[in-house]
């Protein structure tokens, strides 16, 4: 992750209002008829790559994430660069960081072959993103369906814009290189846990080390995240910035409190963001290649 400034889950409904598009018009059962299979399909890609790899989950709910934060959500995270663009694979929040391309591939071909030409890149990113928050003991939520996948990709990326949702980050983990300011310069931090972290991040080598986003649960959706910030044991600084000193801290004490009032809330965000700017109708296309423009 870079260090992007998080935006609050409280905050979420209000600034992304203004970017949804209003004749959009997403619906649960969208594929009922034309791919009754999707939900089921999408569902065992999920679990049969959390199983593989547990840190697969949280890398696909921040796709989901840094898709729609740019142009919306309509894949356009998933092309791969080409003559006629630079997509945002390799913008800088994206490179060597975005993972789960290949999850999303075998998806989509297994899609593909139930109901060629149906459903969307885009679609199979939102419910992946839901069905790995579930598999982690996260909270479950509805998911509007019906986008179309966009024919560019755009590198205008605006660090801020692409923050997920703060909570997000009590799974995944996250590279030497981006917190290794915050473990050696940073005061708002407890010592014991900078020492901890600075034995496996020095001031300089080992940038791919890894650490957890989430020191106590990282591979189970929980609200340690904001316990950890209550702590001042936020990875990250631009997490710890939730809780240190500003009108965001008596939320993260309050999700840090309350378990299910952060489900309620983290869930009702994600539909939100979800329907940011989303393609209808005739706009865009079904991509048979989630890479590629058809």
């Amino acid at each position: 992750m870079t260090t992007c400034k998080f935006l609050l889950l409280i905050l979420i409904a209000a600034t992304a209002s203004a970017v949804f598009g209003a004749d959009a018009k997403l619906s649960t059962n969208y594929y009922s008829s034309t791919c009754p299979k999707i939900q089921s399909i999408v569902e065992e890609g999920i679990i049969k790559a959390i199983k593989n790899e547990t840190r697969i989950g949280a890398s696909l709910l921040r796709l989901h994430f840094h898709d729609c934060f740019v142009n919306g959500c309509d894949a356009s995270v998933l092309l791969d660069d080409t003559g006629s663009f630079i997509g945002e694979k390799t913008a800088v929040p994206n490179n060597n960081s975005a993972r789960g391309f290949n999850v999303i591939d075998d998806i989509k071909a297994k899609v593909e072959k139930a109901c060629p030409r149906v459903v969307s890149c885009a679609d199979i990113l939102a419910l992946a993103a839901r069905d790995s928050v579930v598999y982690l003991g996260g909270p479950f939520w509805e998911v509007g369906l019906g986008r179309r996948d966009s024919t560019t990709a755009s590198r205008s990326l605006s660090l801020k814009d692409l923050v997920a949702l703060a909570g997000g980050h009590t799974i995944g983990l996250s590279r030497c290189t981006s917190f290794r300011a915050r473990i050696y310069n940073d005061s708002n931090i407890d010592a014991s846990f900078a020492k901890s972290l600075q034995n496996k991040c020095p001031r300089s080598g080992n940038d791919n080390n890894l650490a957890p986003l989430d020191l106590q649960t990282p591979t189970f959706f929980d609200n340690s995240y904001f316990k950890n910030l209550v702590n001042k044991k936020g990875l990250l600084h631009s997490d710890q910035e939730l809780f240190n000193g500003s009108s965001s801290d008596s939320l993260v004490e309050k999700y840090a409190a309350d378990n299910a009032a952060f489900f309620k809330d983290f869930a009702k965000s994600i539909v939100k963001m979800s329907n940011i700017k989303p393609l209808t109708g005739s706009k865009g296309q079904i991509r048979v290649n989630c890479r590629k423009v058809n």
